[in-house]
Order: C-alpha cells, then structure tokens, then sequence
C-alpha cells in the first residue's frame, strides 16, 4: 500500500490515472486496521492501494478542485450527511454489484447505487447510573420532555452526527414535529454544547448533566480506553432508543466509486472486497463499529451491549433532509 498524501510530490495525476494495477482511494477514516484491510486486498489481488487520508470536508473540496483530472477511483467517509455532500458535488456514480447488493441492506446503501455502507454507529443515550435508573428514559422524544430540563448533554448543532439524527426525526415525523423537539431539547440542556461526544459522556460521569447523546463506538472505546476514560464509562450505562418503535438511529461510513475513476472495476472490486467477512470484521473492530454485513462477528465490547432494534429508513434520507434539519437546528437556538 502506498501512502499519496502528498500526492503531487510522489506522483503526478497523470501518472496515478494511468497505471493499471491500482485503485486510488480518498479516505476520511484513519484506523491502523482500515490499513490491514487494504493490504490483505493487495495481497488477495495483487491490485496497489495508493491511499490518500485526510478529513471529509478537505477531501471534498479537493476532489470538487481536481475535477475530471482526479485520480480519485473511490472515496471513503464517515456519516450520511457527507455521503450526501458528495452526491451533491456530483462525484459518485452509480454501479451495479450483485455482490454489494446481497451484503449491504438496502438501507445501508444509496438507491441508485452510488454510495454503500462500511460500517454502522448507533446514536445512542448513555444515562449516569446513579441518577437516572433504568427505562427511566427510553427514546430520543424523552429528551425533549420537561423532566429532563438542566439534565441532557449534546455537542453541537454543527455536528454532522446531529444533523442525521435531526434528519432521521423528520423522516419520522416531519419538519414541524422534527423543529419542536429540537426547541425543547435545547431548553433541556445542561451547557452550552461544547466538545465531542466523548465529552459529553465524561460531562455525565462528573455530574454536570445526567444523560447524554454520543455515538456507541465513543463510549465502547472509553471503556477500553485510558484508565481515566474506563472509570468515566463505568458510571453510565448505554440505552438504545425507540426499542419499542421504530428502533435506534444508525449512520454509517460508506464509500463509492468516483464519477471520473480511472480505474473503475478496480473500484468495485475494492469496495466489495471490504463486504468481504473478514474484511468486515477487521474494518469494524478497528473503531468499536458494527459491521453492515449479517452474521460477521463483533467486537467483544459491543457483544457485551447486546443486539438492538435499528430504525431502518434508508441512510440517504438523512443526507437529503441535512439543510432543512440545519435550518431548524439553527432556529432553535442550538449552537
């Protein structure tokens, strides 16, 4: 595998375009296993990696700056929301894979084919087992209900994992409930919101607030984390939302291939590659996510949650709702 970080340096895009044996992937994710991922792919094909990372807007705004020249043959990132940046910017297209379409459900995938899950997060509650006993809260619309006014922790409205979970509600509910909750919720905050999730977890732990919004795998890697962060996680206690209705909110990271990909079979192979069961199992357990594909095993932590009832509306509906969920995020005061 080689790293083309900088890229114009090692080699031109001409020359990236016009090898063959190659696929050259853009990355928003940088997990050490992600890379032994690719190297079992180089191995099992004899196909070179030429890995490009860096963070999803950045990558955005260089494919956008490369236009036609890229030498982008797939692009990986984290959350719907991106995915749908992408798809705005007009650098997917669409393929067919009978292989992806078995493995990937088809609410973890684009309906036109241009854009498949990697790997699931659940956006899920963690309440301080202290203070809040357990099915005292149970669904994110409790969040936004009197009793929890000073007690809720968030980050903020900028957040792109926030904006999916405002996206999923007005799936649900439609724009006017959606911008109701998100009123309410804000009154219900305990701080402004500030920091990543982890924060807010750690927030909870120290008794600023009582129950907290963050992604699982945030809290799976506190637990084994730091012993700082393992005597934070031991005070909460994770609650999947809406098992009694439409199920827990679930984004994902996803890749697709590149409209002007050079080497688009290339492309697809990879991208299948990474449904692969090992591949899956390696990709996942690199970040404490769950795996798209059924029946791969688990990173033990998240055994140790226990199995969840997901909403299932498919994934690109967050994406396409992200401006309006911004819009009223913004009109409700939450920053």
């Amino acid at each position: 595998m080689l790293r083309v970080g900088c890229l114009l340096g090692l080699w031109s895009l001409a020359a990236l375009a016009q090898a063959e044996n190659v696929v050259n992937v853009y990355s928003a994710r940088h997990y050490d296993t992600d890379d032994a991922v690719y190297a079992d792919f180089e191995k099992q094909t004899g196909i070179q990696v030429n890995l490009i990372e860096g963070k999803a807007d950045a990558l955005l705004a260089r494919l956008k700056r490369e236009g036609r020249r890229s030498p982008a043959d797939v692009l990986i990132t984290v959350d719907a929301g991106r995915l749908f940046q992408a798809e705005q910017q007009d650098i997917f297209q669409p393929i067919s894979s009978l292989v992806l379409s078995e493995r990937v459900p088809s609410n973890l995938r684009h309906p036109d084919g241009l854009w498949f899950g990697l790997t699931k997060r659940a956006r899920v509650i963690l309440r301080s087992k202290d203070r809040v006993k357990e099915g005292e809260i149970t669904s994110y619309e409790d969040l936004a209900k009197p009793e929890w006014k000073g007690r809720v922790l968030i980050r903020s409205s900028s957040n792109v994992y926030n904006q999916s979970l405002v996206g999923s509600l007005i799936a649900a509910y439609g724009e006017q409930q959606a911008e109701t909750w998100c009123k309410r919720l804000v009154t219900n905050l305990a701080r402004k919101p500030q920091g990543g999730d982890r924060d807010q977890i750690k927030g909870v732990a120290a008794g600023e607030a009582d129950v907290a919004v963050a992604n699982s795998y945030y809290y799976a890697r506190m637990l084994t984390g730091t012993p700082e962060e393992r005597a934070a996680a031991a005070k909460v206690a994770i609650v999947f939302p809406n098992q009694q209705d439409r199920g827990t909110h679930v984004n994902l990271s996803g890749a697709g291939v590149c409209k002007n990909a050079p080497h688009p079979q290339n492309a697809i192979r990879f991208i299948e590659f990474l449904t692969s069961h090992q591949a899956q199992k390696t990709f996942a357990a690199g970040n404490h996510e769950y795996p798209v594909v059924k029946g791969v095993e688990m990173a033990s932590v998240l055994d140790h949650f226990g199995h969840f009832k997901e909403d299932t509306v498919n994934a690109a509906v967050f994406g396409r709702n992200n401006p309006t969920a911004i819009q009223m995020m913004d009109r409700a005061g939450w920053r």
